[in-house]
């Protein structure tokens, strides 16, 4: 990845809305919206993704369609501090993890994982996370509802 600062205008903006609203988008209704050529789309992209502030392209998977509709966050302390590079590469062995955060505060690591039902969501945690060497003890916190999912605001700084 190119560290060098790359500065984005308001046509990169949005270029940017739009790929975040629809990641197949073609360049040239992207071009025809902001009113340059699709090779200019082109350029502009890729020096983006040069300079890392984009990268790839997703489909987005709900979890709910797959049988997943617990969701929760774990905060993690762990016995010793030292140690947390090998207790990540436990956590991330769990299929059910889906981001881990090394955090400030009372946890060490902040877990957001996706379960079929309360059952599933016990499981991991008795048979899983504690049993992990390293980990001392862990608060569950069960999502109730979901209310804000968006990516980062292209017009906000």
């Amino acid at each position: 990845m190119n560290m060098n600062k790359y500065q984005i205008d308001d046509i990169d903006r949005k270029i940017l809305t739009h790929l975040v609203n629809n990641a197949r988008i073609p360049f040239l209704e992207i071009a025809r919206e902001c009113g340059i050529s699709g090779a200019a789309i082109h350029q502009r992209v890729k020096k983006m993704e040069e300079s890392g502030i984009i990268e790839g392209s997703r489909f987005i998977v709900k979890p709910e369609a797959l049988g997943l509709g617990v969701c929760a966050f774990v905060g993690v302390t762990l016995d010793h501090a030292h140690a947390y590079k090998t207790v990540v590469k436990e956590i991330e062995k769990v299929p059910e993890v889906l981001e881990c955060h090394f955090i400030t505060g009372a946890y060490t690591f902040l877990i957001k994982l996706r379960c079929t039902d309360h059952d599933h969501l016990m499981d991991i945690l008795i048979n899983t996370f504690q049993n992990i060497p390293g980990i001392a003890k862990t608060e569950t916190f069960i999502s109730l509802d979901q209310l804000i999912d968006k990516q980062i605001s292209m017009y906000g700084k």
